[in-house]
């Protein structure tokens, strides 16, 4: 559902002048953990509510209070700078308390379980944990011991929800809609939680997804996943309006999955040539960290007019504003006293 902006330009910040509707859908969710848990509808609502917040970032004044007196604990049990970053403004643009908890000088590197670690955190009352972790399964079992909302960072190779919420907005503010488009999803898809992400929330709304990789690279049941499969650039490209690379994630693999880096690059890279057989305006996408010469050449990766991996990481400040602001209200609208803050 758009959310409909009235602005009284004589007001002095974009905080006072933002008027939204009263009437407010609900966001019946407490956590958000993986995309299978939203419908279409809230798909998109949360699409325009974060694009009401791309517009507020771009503003010379940032901040909101939508969050003022709410606390929100960051708890990456991964390294991360994008995604533990934009989390942090995120809240912090909201008006909340933002903790990033170290887990490096944490209780768990002397032996703490994490669900000791869940139920000592959530003795200090906070609203929202944000918690990325190399175990699948992990932001669900913290859900089950906390009062306050958790939001999914990333767990193993199961999910990350915002990665795929951020990639569709990107998409969508490119090109307008997400249904109708083919979308090529290229690389280590085993062991990817983005992949995964991007293809249930892709299918919900209407796109063609293919992926493409290797045999080794692709999971065991990856045709229940309603996608096309391809093991090779030529035929995954053709006519497809995103391509969206994924790097390989060697710290995942046991054992050997490709051949050398060298001939993984040489058939699996993306380069101008391989490029050619997707649509001539197909849009490039990474979730980052980039591997440059690995699964992309830089002069892809840079190309101004078809990349957008740039945005992408502007993007996920804006989604993840939108989802920290509908657990915290249980609302996908923000209600008129925004305008007052």
């Amino acid at each position: 559902m758009a959310v409909d902006l009235v602005v009284d330009h004589a007001s002095e910040t974009y905080s006072e002048a933002l008027m939204i509707s009263l009437a407010a859908t609900p966001f019946p969710h407490r956590h958000l953990l993986g995309i299978e848990d939203l419908s279409a509808d809230e798909i998109t609502a949360l699409l325009d509510l974060s694009d009401t917040y791309v517009d507020l970032n771009r503003r010379p004044e940032k901040k909101l209070g939508r969050l003022r007196g709410r606390t929100q604990i960051n708890l990456f049990f991964e390294t991360s700078t994008r995604t533990k970053t934009s989390f942090e403004l995120a809240g912090k643009r909201l008006g909340a308390d933002v903790i990033n908890m170290s887990v490096e000088g944490s209780a768990i590197k002397k032996g703490e379980t994490l669900i000791d670690t869940a139920m000592t955190l959530n003795a200090m009352q906070p609203d929202v944990m944000v918690i990325r972790h190399s175990d699948s399964g992990a932001a669900d079992l913290l859900s089950q011991k906390v009062n306050g909302s958790v939001i999914n960072a990333g767990d193993g190779s199961h999910a990350h929800p915002t990665q795929a919420l951020l990639d569709a907005l990107t998409i969508r503010r490119r090109l307008g809609q997400l249904q109708g488009l083919t979308v090529a999803i290229c690389g280590d898809i085993l062991h990817s939680r983005v992949a995964r992400s991007n293809i249930q929330l892709l299918g919900k709304m209407g796109a063609l997804v293919r992926v493409v990789a290797p045999p080794t690279l692709l999971p065991a049941a990856v045709d229940r996943l309603g996608v096309e499969v391809h093991h090779d650039m030529v035929s995954g490209l053709k006519n497809v309006d995103i391509v969206m690379m994924l790097r390989l994630q060697l710290e995942r693999m046991k054992g050997a999955f490709v051949p050398s880096i060298r001939e993984y690059y040489r058939y699996y890279g993306l380069d101008r040539d391989k490029l050619a057989h997707a649509k001539p305006d197909a849009l490039i996408m990474h979730p980052g960290p980039m591997n440059r010469g690995v699964e992309i050449d830089t002069e892809v990766a840079d190309d101004i007019h078809r990349s957008v991996i740039r945005e992408q990481v502007e993007m996920g400040v804006a989604v993840r504003m939108a989802c920290l602001d509908a657990l915290v209200h249980r609302t996908l609208e923000r209600p008129a006293e925004a305008a007052s803050q």
